[in-house]
């Protein structure tokens, strides 16, 4: 059971699960783009929004997991709005491909969710020659918001229902390289870190919603956007990367009280999918977060980045590096 369930200024707390947090809400007519669908927080959040009405499209590299969700979700409600299209976020040929298909099918973008994700992975380089995790978790992110946005701008006016685009992030965002960013050394092998390469790409997730909130709110669009973060602890699915950072964050204790502590503090810690995906259905739903852009929220609240994330100069040199890297 998650222990800080405290309610917040908003009415729910770390234990509320994303069908308490979009009660009552209805979604239909919008339609959403859900990243990284295929599995854990972005199933529930694909399966939480089409209960409310919302069309669902889910971008996944998992096609196989991808289709077991949608005939889950189908199952439980048979009316919901669910479409499959694949996407590989280490690639940006296939981003291209996928902005591609979606701007061309007709449909209209009202909710985008940059969920998909991967953590403390060894060195790896995508298929562009990026370190995957900044690859996966924040520049295939960047490029796709970018080829969605013209999308989301059409739909906005022409509806007058106001986009939401959400980047999840982590409280990953706190443990990266000294600086931040590292510019100049992202392909470095020699001092890759796993850990603070994750937190890394997290962090660039907070720069990149800032700048983008900046830039909208400068092109007089403020109004039809809500950029915002939302952030997850640990989740049930990473109970095993909870326990690898724990071993190796706290070495010298867990050296001596053994896997007991591993165990105790992981039960402890823990949040379920159903809560872990809550953050993320309240600020993609909830009109409680409307007119309110380039935000910072954890268990369904209001909360504090590091402060590196509110650095807005770090934010444009990131987004100016992002650019180049697209083209």
């Amino acid at each position: 059971m998650w222990p800080f369930s405290k309610k917040g200024a908003s009415g729910f707390s770390s234990s509320s699960t994303a069908e308490e947090v979009t009660k009552g809400i209805d979604g239909t007519g919008l339609t959403a783009i859900v990243t990284g669908a295929s599995s854990g927080i972005g199933a529930e959040t694909a399966r939480v929004l089409s209960l409310r009405g919302v069309h669902v499209i889910m971008g996944v590299i998992d096609m196989i997991g991808a289709k077991n969700v949608k005939e889950a979700i189908l199952k439980e409600n048979p009316t919901a709005k669910v479409d499959i299209i694949e996407l590989d976020l280490s690639s940006m040929a296939s981003i291209r491909n996928f902005a591609s298909k979606f701007n061309s099918s007709g449909l209209s973008l009202n909710i985008l969710i940059n969920n998909a994700g991967v953590c403390a992975t060894p060195f790896t380089l995508s298929k562009d020659n990026i370190e995957l995790q900044f690859a996966i978790n924040y520049i295939g992110h960047f490029l796709l918001t970018n080829m969605l946005l013209d999308n989301m701008k059409k739909t906005t006016q022409e509806s007058k229902k106001q986009g939401r685009i959400v980047n999840v992030s982590s409280a990953g965002h706190h443990f990266t390289y000294h600086g931040g960013i590292r510019f100049d050394k992202i392909n470095d092998q020699s001092s890759y870190h796993c850990w603070r390469a994750y937190g890394q790409s997290k962090l660039a997730n907070i720069l990149h919603a800032n700048e983008l909130a900046r830039r909208l709110k400068t092109n007089f669009c403020f109004f039809y956007y809500n950029i915002t973060m939302s952030n997850h602890y640990y989740l049930i699915d990473f109970s095993e990367i909870l326990a690898t950072y724990l071993c190796m964050t706290y070495a010298g204790i867990v050296n001596i009280l053994g896997p007991f502590i591993i165990g105790k503090l992981e039960g402890f810690m823990v949040k379920n999918v159903q809560q872990g995906a809550a953050t993320t259905c309240y600020v993609a739903l909830h009109p409680q977060v409307s007119e309110i852009s380039g935000k910072y929220f954890e268990d369904n609240n209001f909360a504090e980045a590091h402060s590196r994330g509110k650095d807005m100069d770090l934010a444009k040199k990131l987004w100016d590096f992002s650019t180049n890297l697209i083209k």
